[in-house]
C-alpha cells in the first residue's frame, strides 16, 4: 500500500471527497482543502507528494494559479496536476507556463486521474532508481544529475520540473538526434496533444534564456520533432 501523500484542492465538497475517495481505494494517503489559503497554511509545515488543484477556488476565480505559482517557488519538481472544469486552451496553456505536470478537465474518470497520477509518480521512482546507478549527463553548458533532479546551465541552477526535467535528459541523453513529440511523451510518461508538448517546450526554453540570453542548444525541427544541439566546445 502506498505511503504517498497526495493533497486535493478543491472548493466543491462532493468533488473533493470523489476524488480522495477515489485515490484512498488506491492505497494513497490523501488531504482536501476547500481553498488555496487552507492549503498554503497546511503546506507551511509540510509539502504532500502530489498536488492536484482546481483553478478557480471560492472567491478567487485564479487561486489555483496562484497555489501553483506559490508551490513552484519552494518545490520545482513537486509534481501538480490542474484538474478544473475550464477546459479552454489558454487556461492550459496558463497552467504550464506556471509549471504543472498536467492539466485535465473534470469530465476525466476517476480511472484516467489515477493513470495520470501513477505516470508522474513513475517518473519519481525512475529517477530514485537513477541514483544506484546515477545517468549524470553533461554535454557542453549542461549538467543534468538524476540523483538529485539537479539541472543547471553554465553553473546555474535551472528549475525544471519533473516532467521538463525528463524531457530535456531525454533530448539531451542522444544530441544532435532529432526526437518526435511521442517519443518525449514517453520520455515523461505523458498522454496529451501536440499543443501541450510545444508548452512544455516553450517554457524549458524560457528557463533556460533567462540564464542565457544566447542560448540555441534547443532545436525545434518542423514536422519532425525537436533535438539537442551538440556541443560545439
Amino acid at each position: 500500500m502506498s505511503q504517498r501523500l497526495i493533497a486535493i484542492v478543491e472548493d466543491e465538497d462532493p468533488i473533493r471527497e470523489n476524488y480522495r475517495d477515489a485515490l484512498g481505494r488506491y492505497g494513497f494517503r490523501t488531504l482536501g482543502f476547500p481553498s488555496r489559503q487552507a492549503a498554503e497554511t497546511a503546506f507551511a509545515d509540510q509539502l504532500p507528494d502530489l498536488v492536484i488543484i482546481d483553478i478557480g477556488l471560492g472567491d478567487e476565480p485564479e487561486g489555483g494559479f496562484q497555489l501553483c505559482r506559490n508551490l513552484r517557488q519552494r518545490a520545482p519538481a513537486l509534481p501538480i496536476i490542474f484538474l478544473t472544469a475550464r477546459d479552454s486552451d489558454l487556461d492550459a496553456v496558463s497552467g504550464l507556463r506556471l509549471g504543472a505536470d498536467d492539466y485535465l478537465t473534470k469530465d476525466i474518470s476517476t480511472s484516467q486521474l489515477l493513470a495520470r497520477v501513477l505516470a508522474l509518480f513513475r517518473r519519481l521512482d525512475a529517477l530514485s532508481e537513477a541514483s544506484v546507478n546515477p545517468d549524470l549527463i553533461e554535454q557542453g553548458r549542461l549538467r543534468l544529475d538524476p540523483d538529485a533532479l539537479n539541472a543547471h546551465w553554465s553553473e546555474q541552477r535551472v528549475a525544471l520540473t519533473v516532467t521538463e526535467f525528463w524531457m530535456v535528459h531525454c533530448l539531451a541523453r542522444h544530441p544532435g538526434h532529432v526526437k518526435s513529440r511521442d517519443q518525449l511523451m514517453d520520455a515523461a510518461s505523458l498522454v496529451v496533444d501536440d499543443s501541450t508538448i510545444t508548452s512544455h517546450i516553450k517554457r524549458i526554453r524560457r528557463k533556460f534564456e533567462s540564464i542565457d540570453p544566447d542560448f540555441i542548444q534547443l532545436e525545434t525541427v518542423h514536422g519532425a520533432g525537436y533535438r539537442w544541439l551538440p556541443s560545439r566546445h
